[in-house]
């Protein structure tokens, strides 16, 4: 039977590949919903392509265009961020893709899952929020949570058959991004240009400059945290620069399981599509004699800040995280801006994880109350520096 998805997200570089995945496979998947914040005319050529039941734009300003243009194709057409977290429920989605950037994918992917929808997760970042929330709607619904991100594809294939509590580490590689064995000074002034020069990837803006300050490592430190049901010591990071070992699994009697294959988003994005069965694809194939060999190195956690701040976070537990990506997400958008320079992220962050209050057991509003506290420090924090 043909799995119906929702795309949430379905003009950035997640939901564009998946789109791609769907072109191949259309006997096995079926285009539901998609949605979209600001790019109406990408969004209108999916929708004319695809023929969804409906579609969502999340700017209400772009919704007479959106209207208009797909009036021919039957398609359904809706407005609002109301709107993307109403659509999850229609009867007719078997599968959800959350690849919402930020914040903003929370509520759609608790709306979901109360919805009874399996989710294939790529926004890391509801995880990392309010991750024992998530987790525990996902287990009261019975719904699985399914990685997207490459690293926590690699982990749920390695545990694949395993018995819980065999795991004893985890090891999650970065490729180290543009600024891997960089010096402090070589930082100072480095221009938002450089810093979205990924070496492996080609992603969205701000996963991109996440990627080159380690806080996207540090982020999916807590996401694996929730995901597999394990503890900050048992999470570990390596450089990996060649992104083919995409994670590993250190098992208690000391064997490892590794999940390899060449820097494609389309792979983790099919399997978790497909799940539970793998599907064969038309994807370029790993050659091992075009890599002559792999190599690891520890990170620079000292001048890559974020990653530590990151787990810092993570042990305090309770609202921490959530405050975390609240701060980054200001940071990142003042770099991008030229507001700030690169190396002030991190102290963009620090500030508000010491002057937001921490709540050890949050609830949902706790959460929602944290995330606009941490906004409103950090932008006081960069206007004032």
């Amino acid at each position: 039977m043909k799995k119906n998805i929702a795309i949430l997200g379905s003009t950035g570089s997640i939901g564009t590949q998946a789109l791609e995945v769907v072109r191949s496979h259309p006997d096995l998947f079926g285009v539901e919903v998609l949605t979209a914040q600001n790019n109406c005319d990408m969004l209108i050529q999916q929708a004319v392509e695809f023929r969804p039941n409906a579609v969502v734009i999340g700017n209400q300003a772009c919704y007479a265009k959106v209207s208009e243009a797909l009036k021919p194709y039957s398609v359904k057409v809706f407005a609002g961020q109301d709107s993307i977290t109403q659509i999850v429920e229609m009867e007719e989605i078997d599968l959800v893709l959350s690849a919402l950037v930020g914040y903003a994918g929370l509520e759609p992917t608790l709306s979901a899952i109360n919805a009874g929808k399996h989710i294939a997760l790529a926004n890391k970042e509801s995880l990392v929020i309010a991750g024992d929330l998530v987790m525990a709607e996902a287990r009261r619904k019975n719904v699985f949570i399914l990685p997207v991100d490459s690293e926590h594809s690699a982990i749920f294939q390695c545990l694949a058959g395993e018995l819980p509590g065999s795991v004893e580490k985890i090891y999650l590689t970065a490729s180290g991004g543009p600024f891997r064995g960089k010096s402090r000074g070589q930082l100072v002034n480095v221009a938002k240009e450089a810093a979205l020069q990924h070496p492996n990837w080609k992603m969205g803006h701000k996963i991109t400059i996440d990627s080159a300050s380690m806080m996207n490592k540090g982020l999916e430190v807590i996401e694996a945290r929730w995901l597999f049901n394990l503890q900050p010591g048992q999470i570990d990071v390596i450089i990996h620069p060649q992104s083919i070992i995409h994670s590993i699994v250190q098992f208690i009697d000391g064997s490892m399981k590794a999940q390899m294959g060449i820097p494609d988003m389309k792979l983790p994005i099919l399997y978790a599509l497909a799940y539970p069965v793998r599907m064969k694809s038309e994807l370029p194939r790993f050659s091992f004699a075009d890599h002559a060999k792999f190599t690891f190195e520890a990170p620079d956690s000292e001048l890559f800040r974020n990653l530590s701040l990151a787990y810092i976070a993570l042990n305090q537990g309770g609202n921490m995280p959530c405050i975390l990506n609240a701060a980054n997400e200001v940071a990142v958008g003042a770099f991008l801006e030229d507001r700030i320079s690169f190396l002030k992220m991190p102290d963009v962050i620090e500030h508000c994880m010491q002057t937001v209050q921490h709540i050890k057991k949050p609830g949902y509003q706790d959460y929602v109350a944290s995330h606009k506290e941490a906004l409103c420090k950090a932008k006081e924090f960069i206007n004032l520096s």
